[in-house]
């Protein structure tokens, strides 16, 4: 490819350690990288605005052709922090659950776990921007990314969908990869592989570029993302997507 390869990264704290790398990388002379929530990620991929994108894994059955390009992604083998729901009473007592319009992946897993891990069936509603102040009374929410590692120090009750998963299927779980719409060629993949491979093995320098006060970083990355897009990972997603289809 002679024109630049569209990139389009999630903007969460999450996806750090793989930009480290990429950004360092002499990678970015020949990419052009646009930063946005999930979804909105999944939409540009959807309509080849872009050529490759870190994307919610609940899109990859919509695509004519999708190529899963790194052997990295956003997971987690058990508690994953950054996606739950959140209530101020029990599960039991839930009666509506507003759905983060930020992700899609995390919405259908929450329906998923609402229905076959915590046997639950509350009304569901699509929420909007700002929906975080209507979790109260028997409202629930389910909040992910950065917002959510907020919402751990403001709700009564936290029910992490990462261990959630992991309880239920005994599988981690993948919540984004990098996928492309198209063929990228051999040269940029293995480059753009190993560019994501950096950060992991960073760290310590990640943390730093990053101060955060609500939660410790080193944690998040080390503890509760796992990036390693492993044989396991593959297993919980292939599993997720067959649940998927029967939603």
């Amino acid at each position: 490819m002679d024109k630049r390869i569209r990139v389009g990264a999630v903007s969460y704290l999450n996806t750090r350690p793989l930009l480290f790398g990429l950004k360092l990388s002499g990678l970015m002379e020949k990419i052009e990288l646009v930063e946005e929530y999930p979804s909105r990620v999944a939409a540009m991929l959807l309509n080849d605005e872009i050529d490759v994108g870190l994307v919610p894994v609940a899109i990859i059955p919509l695509l004519k052709n999708a190529h899963i390009v790194t052997d990295y992604c956003i997971g987690a083998d058990g508690e994953v922090a950054s996606v739950a729901l959140f209530s101020e009473v029990p599960i039991g007592q839930v009666k509506t659950v507003l759905l983060d319009y930020q992700s899609r992946t995390s919405v259908n897993l929450a329906k998923i776990l609402l229905k076959e891990y915590w046997k639950q069936s509350p009304g569901l509603e699509d929420a909007k921007e700002d929906f975080r102040a209507n979790i109260a009374g028997t409202t629930a929410g389910i909040v992910i990314g950065d917002r959510a590692l907020e919402q751990r120090n403001i709700s009564a009750y936290t029910y992490d969908l990462g261990a959630a998963w992991k309880a239920h299927t005994g599988l981690p779980f993948v919540f984004a990869a990098w996928v492309a719409n198209k063929p990228l060629g051999d040269d940029f993949t293995d480059a753009f592989n190993r560019a994501n491979g950096y950060g992991i093995t960073h760290i310590d320098e990640v943390v730093a570029e990053n101060p955060y006060e609500v939660y410790d970083l080193e944690k998040y990355f080390t503890q509760n993302i796992s990036y390693s897009l492993d044989e396991q990972k593959r297993k919980g997603l292939a599993l997720f997507l067959e649940k998927l289809s029967s939603l």
